[in-house]
């Protein structure tokens, strides 16, 4: 990397290919945006695109303010190069649009990070591992249970508290306190379903 880094710089080149590539779409689009100029002085523009980028929407217009590297489509500040509206403000005016790429996009810096040569590792055979000292103990507390129901590690909350229930109902009469086979009123509910079974 630091040898492609050194290839780049021999051939005349002072940015990484990344941000080459990005400043030549930049300058393609540029043909179809319109450039007000707000005030010299300050480094202000009104930038409009002329083509919608998507059917059907107007076109819009940006505010770039060279003086403190600020556009309203935010990719200016945020990503420290140029974007396209940038680009156009100036060529409106004549300035030279690499001033506005930050240093971190040269490949001088980018040397700086592949220049360090890394030593050749010795055969793991060689290394030499020093004795262990302690007793790694696991935690019996953190084993899966293989048997029974998979347990939900999940962190619950008020949410998942359940509303106090007056207990069991029953399945016949829904009254709480007693269930289906304890059922004071069984016989009438069996003597009700024995009868519509004869019907």
């Amino acid at each position: 990397m630091g040898q492609q880094q050194v290839n780049q710089i021999e051939a005349g080149h002072i940015f990484v290919e990344d941000i080459r590539d990005a400043m030549v779409a930049n300058r393609r689009m540029v043909r179809s945006m319109n450039v007000e100029i707000y005030s010299r002085r300050f480094e202000t523009f009104r930038v409009t695109e002329t083509i919608g980028r998507r059917p059907g929407l107007p076109p819009r217009s940006y505010r770039v303010d060279l003086w403190n590297r600020q556009c309203d489509c935010r990719r200016f500040q945020t990503l420290h190069y140029p974007c396209a509206h940038v680009v156009a403000a100036c060529a409106k005016v004549n300035l030279n649009v690499e001033q506005f790429v930050e240093d971190v996009y040269t490949l001088n810096r980018t040397l700086r990070v592949w220049e360090n040569e890394f030593p050749v590792l010795p055969d793991l055979s060689t290394w030499e591992v020093p004795p262990i000292t302690f007793e790694l103990v696991p935690d019996r507390g953190l084993r899966r249970n293989p048997r029974g129901r998979p347990q939900s590690t999940r962190i619950r909350n008020e949410m998942d508290i359940r509303e106090k229930s007056d207990g069991t109902r029953c399945g016949l009469c829904r009254l709480a306190g007693h269930n289906r086979s304890k059922c004071p009123q069984r016989n009438y509910h069996v003597g009700q379903s024995s009868r519509s079974g004869r019907n």
